[in-house]
């Protein structure tokens, strides 16, 4: 039986300060219906806007993940999304009041705890993943960051971390199941180099950090009147450096808990995919860019995938649904204009035609002597003749309309047509027609290969 999708099965809120802006906040994760995905809604502006949590939408990684769509933004996201990944969960709203996250105690703990008491509820739509079937690397020579993706028939993560720091040393962190998340990685806290403080205070930045919601740890032998200046930074009574390098005699909820915080974001900034994952990461000194890098570059991987499992199955030997003596019979296009050959498939809501490309058309004499190609307006012209056919099928007397163009929106050319190229159109309704006014989104393919694709409104006219 199919994985079914899930949500929060009702509302939980937080309250606290924002990491770097210090401005209190109200955040509230909703549940959400099936296929929504994770979203954050600016609640205190006028229009309530939505911020989609994916990949594409990420526009600053410095110090965080921050959201943003048109002028609206939302940061220090991978917390809260880091919890409901971890959660199995594939659909929530995430209510909020301002433009930054509460950071809590600088972990996922408080949003896991919150969750797991009111429950997760299992949704109709199954589950959908992206399965690793080739890896998919981001690679930054420079700084020594390496992420890997693997197939695998679960999701696990290994992650390094090497800061060549004495206090911290060389770390390693791994998951190999999900269940195990709210207990070993959850609880894992941010944390920031000593050496950082200073420029991060400078840059207006970590006014809602303290000691109490982040591991702050000694990167040099640092004298006890800077720790005394500290303190009084903090508003904390004495400041001190223990044993394992750490401020205000903090102890570490693992030996290796830096890591495992490092592997909380990996997971939050992955959940930027849109879906979960099938297959191993491993990462080596992953930060907020890179992970942001590899989770765009599994977006594209997905989109790709998706537009190949669109593409009509061409079967030259299966009879058509119109050759091209029964088209003319729709159309009024006559050769040479007349650029579609057969009607292969067609239903309420969309068809797919063929055009086979010869040395034989009479653009290619100028278009280019020498190197033919088929011009692009030409193969938009030959998407919309098959999207007209299917207009035209919703007339009981097609022969006694015309269809004129009213706009060509989104078009996007991929790669060159050539003599010997069969041609692959598929056109649907983008809404029903109404009033005459067809909208139809098309994709022109060769072989496995999208060559052309764009968006098309068209005009029914009966001839007078």
């Amino acid at each position: 039986m199919a994985e079914k999708q899930k949500t929060i099965k009702s509302s939980v809120t937080f309250t606290g300060k924002g990491l770097h802006t210090g401005v209190s906040s109200t955040l509230t994760i909703c549940p959400a219906s099936e296929n929504t995905g994770y979203r954050f809604q600016r609640i205190d502006l006028p229009e309530k806007p939505i911020i989609r949590a994916l990949a594409e939408n990420v526009v600053d990684t410095s110090r965080s993940t921050v959201l943003g769509e048109g002028n609206v933004k939302v940061g220090t996201t991978e917390h809260v999304l880091s919890a409901l990944y971890g959660l199995g969960i594939d659909n929530a709203l995430i209510e909020i009041n301002t433009h930054e996250t509460p950071i809590l105690d600088g972990c996922s703990k408080p949003y896991v705890d919150a969750i797991l008491k009111v429950g997760i509820v299992e949704q109709a739509a199954d589950k959908k993943y992206f399965v690793v079937k080739n890896n998919i690397n981001y690679t930054d020579e420079e700084n020594g960051i390496d992420l890997m993706t693997f197939p695998d028939e679960n999701f696990s993560l290994n992650v390094m971390i090497d800061y060549r720091i004495d206090a911290l040393g060389n770390q390693y962190a791994l998951l190999n199941d999900m269940k195990e998340y709210a207990t070993e990685i959850a609880p894992c806290r941010t944390f920031v180099f000593l050496s950082h403080l200073e420029p991060l205070l400078k840059a207006n930045l970590i006014k809602g950090g303290d000691i109490d919601n982040a591991l702050v740890i000694a990167d040099y032998d640092v004298k006890q009147e800077e720790l005394d200046r500290l303190s009084q930074v903090f508003n904390k009574p004495k400041t001190q450096v223990n044993k394992q390098g750490l401020l205000n005699n903090v102890e570490m909820k693992f030996n290796n808990e830096p890591a495992r915080h490092k592997l909380l974001d990996l997971i939050g900034d992955l959940a930027l995919i849109g879906m979960p994952i099938r297959g191993r990461v491993l990462a080596m000194r992953p930060g907020h860019a890179a992970n942001v890098s590899l989770a765009k570059k599994i977006r594209q991987a997905i989109k790709t995938q998706q537009a190949k499992d669109q593409i009509p199955v061409y079967d030259p030997y299966k009879v058509p649904l119109y050759n091209v003596m029964q088209i003319q019979q729709i159309l009024p296009h006559r050769p040479p204009f007349l650029l579609v050959d057969k009607i292969q498939e067609m239903d309420e809501n969309s068809c797919v035609g063929i055009k086979n490309v010869t040395m034989n058309e009479g653009f290619f004499i100028g278009h280019f002597p020498g190197s033919p190609v088929m011009p692009g307006v030409l193969i938009i012209e030959a998407m919309a003749q098959a999207g007209g056919i299917l207009a035209l099928s919703k007339v009981p007397d097609p022969q006694n309309y015309l269809t004129y163009f009213m706009k060509i929106d989104k078009t996007k050319f991929r790669r060159q047509v050539v003599p010997g190229d069969t041609l692959i159109f598929k056109l649907e309704l983008i809404e029903p027609i109404r009033r005459g006014l067809v909208n139809m989104r098309g994709f022109a393919y060769v072989n496995d290969n999208i060559v052309t694709e764009g968006e098309f409104m068209a005009q029914l006219s009966k001839i007078k």
